[in-house]
């Protein structure tokens, strides 16, 4: 990290592209950290597994971690900073990830503020809604899939139901598992910011707790 005195801190809104109602972050990342950084830091706050290939696309050209059969790029995203960018208020850029369900994150920077010695960066400041679960087919089969998973659960649990009234245990448990595999869908409506924001501290502190939640 640079001398403080020389640093500032973004305010970075992320939204998943082509799904409504919108899911959406906002962190606080200093300009002197690096794009892996903050790649991790997204990774963080939409609670991906960082399993797929990624890049960030910013000022025309693409960047991003490498990866053994994955994209070439001209810059090792661990060594570019963010304030080499020269990133201007309200000013976007791409970030995707799993180029086969193809999420596409655009960040946004809203603000430039000083830095604040008493804060560990980054910080989520605030989001909605979790992020879609890992490989269901990208966002237009998430919402499909999102809008359908409770009508397949009534009827799985009618069925259930009518195992328990016939007296077929088997056919009600076989149901039941079908159901619990289904639970994060009822779930898209939460943010556990708190959560996020131990990862990230985490993260920043080099405890690598990070990687096992």
């Amino acid at each position: 990290m640079s001398d403080d005195s020389s640093t500032e801190v973004y305010l970075l809104y992320i939204w998943i592209r082509q799904i409504s109602p919108l899911i959406w972050r906002r962190l606080l990342v200093r300009s002197d950290s690096t794009l892996a950084d903050l790649h991790h830091a997204i990774q963080i706050a939409f609670s991906w597994t960082d399993f797929h290939l990624h890049r960030f696309h910013i000022h025309g050209q693409d960047y991003g971690i490498y990866r053994t059969g994955g994209l070439f790029f001209s810059a090792d995203a661990r060594d570019l900073h963010l304030s080499q960018f020269g990133f201007r208020r309200n000013e976007r850029f791409l970030y995707e990830y799993d180029f086969g369900d193809l999420w596409q994150h655009e960040v946004r920077v809203e603000q430039t503020l000083p830095i604040d010695a008493k804060k560990t960066y980054p910080v989520c400041t605030d989001g909605q809604r979790a992020a879609p679960p890992e490989d269901c087919g990208g966002p237009l089969v998430f919402i499909e899939r999102r809008e359908r998973v409770p009508w397949e659960i009534d009827e799985q649990l009618w069925q259930i139901l009518e195992g328990v009234r016939k007296g077929d245990v088997v056919a009600a448990r076989d149901r039941l598992e079908v159901i619990l595999p289904l639970r994060e869908w009822l779930r898209l409506d939460q943010f556990e910011r708190r959560a996020v924001n131990r990862r990230l501290k985490q993260y920043a502190t080099g405890d690598e707790r990070w990687l096992d939640e």
